[in-house]
């Protein structure tokens, strides 16, 4: 297999732990195995006799159960869970595609979403989302890039990196699309429950027919990215046999105190997602007077969900712009190069407790650069 480098990790390889403050994270503020254990009275003793032996291949069924309380129409063996959500994409693409066959890919996307299709050979159309609509789709796009050899679409939603939400119309739309075109539609959905309002929060693609498949992890929205737990859930029997089987070839089977720790952990989902929303929603009550204030030098969409969201910096290149933040200000943005973009937006994460400090930084660089910028002119 022959694959590029993947750029965002390989750019958070090389500065993310040199940084004393991430303000590109696209997860939620963590808690500690304690924090986890302190959900339910009794359950620390039950972690200390827990045996470290191989756990079943699917999932614990007691952790598949707890995951079937996320969607509608969903049974414990219609679960499948994955050391993360990279693994469950790595796996359901070889598991569907083969050389030749055609894809289309909600773009801007996480890397791996359309270069691992191309990887295995396969045609890749971005279904471009619209910046000056509020990152929004066109599902007329999806019938002007469907080609004889199409297997797939894969979207996002809340969407990495721009925080754009889809409406239920727009997924219902995707949908039928899908139906009516023999598709597989794999739909990740990392961010569900990190919603600003809860009325905003759509089905699981899963519950709208045995064609989708929804992918979930704990490290987004819930602030456990350590316990590297994910999952694919399907009705389609026949995709995920496909991903079961290839699975004995990656990682066989999961972590027996991740797998605990997960089950706690969805069990008060809730309460943890309620958590993070709040450190997100007070953390966009100070972004949102912070890009008014710099409007001349980042231009701001507001995202719509999630933790995440793309400004777009002013009249300088991003990529020296970034550098130069994280070399003397310790704080680490993301260029959207490392997305394939190439009109100059970065990453903001907002779902961590240190963004006042880490903004306060940003301003403190910009007011910096501004007044090095006027004392150049005088010169």
């Amino acid at each position: 297999m022959r694959i590029r480098p993947f750029a965002l990790e390989r750019y958070f390889a090389q500065h993310e732990f040199e940084v004393q403050h991430s303000l590109c994270s696209s997860d939620c503020e963590s808690l500690a195995v304690s924090d986890v254990l302190a959900l339910e009275p009794g359950v620390r003793a039950q972690f200390d006799r827990l045996q470290l032996s191989y756990t079943e291949s699917p999932g614990n069924p007691s952790l598949r159960r707890e995951i079937c309380g996320l969607y509608r129409t969903i049974a414990p063996e219609q679960v499948l869970v994955h050391t993360g959500a990279e693994e469950a994409i790595f796996l359901f693409m070889h598991a569907v595609l083969a050389a030749g066959d055609h894809v289309i890919v909600h773009w801007p996307c996480y890397q791996s979403l359309q270069e691992v299709a191309r990887s295995i050979g396969c045609d890749v159309s971005p279904w471009q989302a619209c910046e000056d609509a509020g990152w929004s789709l066109d599902v007329g796009d999806l019938e002007r890039s469907i080609r004889p050899r199409t297997k797939a679409i894969i979207i996002n939603t809340p969407h990495n990196p721009t925080g754009y939400h889809m409406s239920l119309d727009m997924l219902q739309g995707v949908c039928r699309f899908a139906q009516a075109n023999g598709l597989l539609l794999f739909s990740d959905e990392v961010y569900r429950e990190s919603e600003y309002q809860p009325q905003d929060r759509l089905p699981g693609a899963c519950d709208l027919g045995d064609f989708a498949i929804s992918l979930g992890v704990l490290s987004k929205t819930y602030g456990l990215a350590g316990l590297r737990t994910g999952w694919i859930a399907t009705r389609n029997a026949e995709v995920y046999a496909a991903i079961a089987r290839l699975k004995d070839y990656t990682t066989i089977c999961n972590s027996a105190p991740s797998e605990f720790l997960a089950e706690i952990a969805l069990r008060h989902r809730d309460q943890l997602a309620k958590r993070n929303v709040g450190i997100i929603m007070r953390n966009l009550d100070l972004l949102d007077p912070f890009f008014e204030q710099w409007s001349d030098r980042l231009a701001w969409q507001r995202p719509q969900a999630g933790p995440v969201a793309f400004p777009q910096l002013l009249g300088e290149e991003v990529v020296s712009f970034c550098s130069a933040l994280a070399k003397t200000e310790s704080v680490l943005l993301l260029p959207g190069t490392v997305f394939d973009d190439q009109e100059n937006h970065f990453r903001i994460g907002f779902g961590r407790e240190d963004l006042p400090e880490a903004l306060a930084r940003l301003d403190r660089f910009l007011r910096r650069s501004a007044s090095e910028h006027v004392q150049r002119v005088e010169e």
